[in-house]
């Protein structure tokens, strides 16, 4: 291993043995000799390269032309450990831990300045960054909490994925998805009209708001207003007490379906019209920051741009390079699987062997009946245990007992306000202090919300083994993806990584690496399962496909 720490004068590059145990003397780097000498060391000794956090090191390296094979982020390692049920007697904590995450992947981060004192690579910080001796003491003692551990090899695959990321990620930034600005600008203009002025609603989005006034009576109306429209609907006789589609379709009247659509066409225009093409799509490529475990769950994040929620409406716009193809692939109801194999459940593995999981459940048990399994399968994962989902339970418990058993369990731990933990070791976080005071209430009315609470905690914690265990599963995919793009690389057949979201990803290849570049991804999903679960009997296949633009794969 070689540990790295920013300083005034460049790099201070410290050796280190498997046990993080001094190997020599330190060396100090220039920043203008620091891209030549990480290049000659990874050639000559293929290191394992130990950093406060990637972030701050690899974007550097690679626009310096400079790639790294491992690397350790003491950030997010220590992050995950710090909060790991299974290295809970090490008490570890870490002083460089990631504690900004969100709870549900469902936007952007918010753009972050460096923290003070972090030290960018070829820059001078107001405040010295963490020495040497700092990002040692605190590598021995991450080593030492996976060593003393409940699950030491989960704790150092966890460790090792996360890392792996942390590389993938500044890897697809700098790459960037091929994007072609023309194309964006004629799916916008077919769906919005032409581009409009400065504060101007473009075309047909101003049409469809003139409909919407003159359905509901109120030509003075700005429906980009949330006040102003609620107060239209409510004069119109739609007492909704909110503006979301699942809401809305719920009544009947004229002006319900202009309103939706309209709501549509808003979407586009504020979340990838013309602003965010100017923004974000540079020298034909569209290059977002991946926030690796941005979520509570372990899942990515995002920070601006939207990464993470590309619309149909314009992946038309993501095309392959002359020469070129995409070569996008998802894996098929990843979080079923996931639970299958977490369960170690037999009988879910016979039916997830089908190509259709869902159909192979409604076969088993429901008749034949696709949309039932898959809504008491999702109900389970999910926490949706009342209306038809709650009915269909029964049946899939008798079907599937050591699957439903496993996410009941995991529900009703965080009903009573404990953690649950991953396959390979990321932990729920407690509950708030104001949890557990509402949890101590006594009270009529603050005992129903306190059960309200509890229930709402332990649907969190239901879908959080689930869903934090696929996405484990995913940046092992990667990071075996990853690996193997090299292999070809090196064999003159190149493809690159350029997008990945939640179980989906998309290479980036020459035309007559496109197949090799598929077979890549086929085993790297295998790898992946090997690593997670071993020889559990639980499939996980991968959908590909090779075309020229992102709209074609699905």
């Amino acid at each position: 291993m070689i540990l790295a720490s920013s300083s005034d004068g460049g790099a201070v590059l410290r050796p280190l043995d498997a046990r993080a145990q001094r190997d020599g003397p330190d060396q100090t780097v220039s920043p203008e000799a620091l891209a030549r000498t990480v290049l000659d060391l990874e050639s000559a000794l293929r290191p394992r390269w130990v950093w406060r956090r990637a972030a701050d090191w690899y974007p550097r390296l690679l626009a310096a032309g400079v790639r790294v094979e491992r690397c350790h982020d003491l950030a997010l390692c220590g992050t995950a450990l710090e909060g790991s049920a299974f290295a809970a007697s090490a008490h570890y904590a870490s002083p460089f831990a990631t504690r900004e995450v969100a709870l549900e992947p469902s936007g952007s981060l918010p753009a972050m300045a460096p923290s003070a004192g972090q030290g960018l690579l070829f820059e001078a910080a107001d405040v010295p960054g963490p020495g040497p001796d700092e990002l040692e003491a605190d590598l021995v003692a991450q080593l030492r909490a996976i060593a003393s551990s409940e699950h030491p090899g989960r704790l150092r695959l966890l460790c090792a994925a996360d890392s792996a990321g942390a590389l993938v990620a500044a890897e697809m930034q700098a790459a960037g998805i091929p994007w072609d600005a023309a194309t964006h600008e004629a799916l916008l203009a077919e769906q919005l009209g032409p581009r409009p002025r400065a504060y101007e609603r473009p075309e047909l989005v101003e049409r469809k708001a003139n409909e919407l006034r003159e359905r509901l009576g109120a030509p003075r109306l700005n429906p980009d207003s949330p006040q102003e429209l609620m107060r239209a609907l409510h004069r119109a006789g739609i007492e909704a007490q909110t503006t979301r589609a699942w809401e809305l379709r719920e009544f009947r009247h004229p002006a319900i379906q202009p309103l939706l659509e309209y709501k549509k066409l808003a979407r586009l225009l504020a979340a990838n019209g013309w602003a965010w093409l100017d923004a974000w799509v540079r020298e034909g490529r569209f290059r977002p920051e991946y926030v690796v475990a941005g979520v509570v769950t372990g899942r990515w994040a995002s920070r601006g741009g939207g990464a993470l929620q590309i619309p149909k409406q314009v992946r038309g716009a993501a095309r392959a390079l002359p020469g070129h193809k995409l070569v996008v692939a998802d894996a098929s109801q990843l979080e079923p699987r996931v639970l299958a194999a977490l369960a170690r459940d037999d009988a879910m593995a016979a039916a997830a062997r089908d190509a259709d999981l869902y159909a192979g459940i409604a076969a088993a048990g429901f008749g034949g009946d696709r949309a039932k399994a898959k809504v008491a399968l999702l109900g389970a994962i999910y926490g949706a245990t009342t209306g038809e989902s709650g009915r269909l339970m029964p049946q899939l418990t008798r079907l599937y007992p050591r699957a439903v058993g496993l996410v009941e369990q995991a529900a009703r731990d965080g009903e009573r306000g404990l953690t649950v933990t991953t396959h390979l070791g990321r932990s729920s976080p407690p509950p708030s202090e104001r949890w557990q005071r509402l949890q101590r209430s006594t009270t009529a009315e603050e005992q129903r919300r306190a059960d309200a609470a509890a229930r709402d905690r332990g649907r969190f914690t239901r879908n959080f083994v689930v869903q934090g265990t696929a996405a484990e599963w995913a940046e092992c995919w990667m990071a075996e993806l990853r690996l193997r793009l090299r292999r070809l690389a090196a064999q003159g057949l190149r493809g690159e990584l350029v997008y990945f979201l939640h179980d989906e990803v998309m290479v980036h290849a020459e035309e007559g690496a496109a197949q090799a570049c598929a077979e890549a991804v086929r085993d790297a999903a295998a790898a992946a399962k090997r690593l997670l679960f071993g020889d559990a009997p639980v499939e996980f296949p991968v959908s590909i496909a090779i075309v020229d633009s992102y709209d074609q794969a699905k």
